[in-house]
């Protein structure tokens, strides 16, 4: 769909309901991307892929505010709503869903959603209301849109991970396809918080890439994984980071730690570190 064309837009789920349907009806397979809005490059990404496995490709915009603390930043989040759908319609978007408060969740809804393991530890140590929150709302997301694949970013892996085991523990037949992290030309994770940096605190942060890099190499050397996660937190608050929440080594399929803290498997560094007000997370594979 060329970028000057008028993108369709949801608000309710019976809207998108009639719209999906309405494909299924002509024989269309449906894919799904889920965002927040302030779209970058790294979210089109998304979109294309699912274009690429799907015939119409549904993208969310919705700031969930049950994955937000009372102190983290959900009045300051970006909200771009007319930009993100010329975006989306550019890169072969189909119909935008973007649903209010009230419609996601109406003031009577009770019920809520734990995933348990890959929600443990890290992001679920660090904010400790995110995963729920995520959880409630992809599952609503995954039940309202019904699609064929749905394509998220591995740059919130442990979010990646958390949604996998939703979906098959709770039977849902979709798709769960990770993409890898789309990055700036300095190797900086793309993220609609890094509009929050000043320029000296971006050329900070293109160092975090570096640092998970260099980790995760010398994983592969046998060395300690204490030993690669602290040089690497190390070299975070040398680089200029003002905090590093965490620097961790963990087994790829399921985030859980190597046994005798020897990497023998393939593995992921994973980081998440403060710029002033602005939290970055970030990952890299090894092995």
């Amino acid at each position: 769909m060329a970028s000057h064309t008028a993108l369709p837009v949801a608000r309710t789920i019976a809207d998108l309901r009639l719209t999906v349907s309405d494909w299924r009806r002509q024989g269309f397979t449906v894919g799904f991307v889920p965002t927040m809005g302030a779209l970058h490059d790294g979210h089109l990404a998304l979109v294309q892929e699912a274009g690429l496995r799907a015939d119409r490709v549904v993208a969310s915009v919705f700031v969930n505010p049950t994955q937000f603390a009372a102190h983290e930043d959900l009045d300051a989040y970006p909200r771009q709503e007319t930009r993100d759908a010329e975006l989306l319609a550019g890169a072969g978007c189909a119909l935008m869903y973007a649903p209010s408060v009230e419609e996601m969740y109406p003031a009577d809804a009770t019920t809520t959603v734990s995933v348990g393991a890959p929600a443990e530890g890290l992001e679920g140590v660090a904010r400790p209301e995110m995963f729920g929150g995520v959880a409630l709302v992809v599952a609503k997301l995954l039940n309202q849109v019904r699609p064929d694949v749905a394509v998220f970013g591995e740059k919130d892996y442990q979010q990646l991970m958390v949604v996998r085991r939703l979906a098959i523990d709770l039977d849902i037949p979709t798709e769960i396809v990770g993409m890898p992290t789309v990055r700036d030309g300095h190797g900086l994770a793309l993220s609609s918080r890094n509009a929050y940096l000043t320029g000296e605190e971006q050329t900070i942060a293109r160092r975090l890439n570096g640092v998970l890099a260099e980790a995760a190499a010398r994983t592969m050397t046998g060395r300690a994984v204490g030993d690669v996660e602290r040089e690497a937190q190390e070299a975070l608050l040398n680089a200029g980071f003002s905090h590093v929440d965490y620097v961790a080594v963990r087994k790829s399929e399921n985030l859980r730690p190597f046994e005798g803290g020897i990497v023998d498997g393939p593995a992921r560094v994973l980081a998440a570190a403060w710029l002033g007000r602005t939290r970055l997370i970030d990952n890299m594979a090894a092995g």
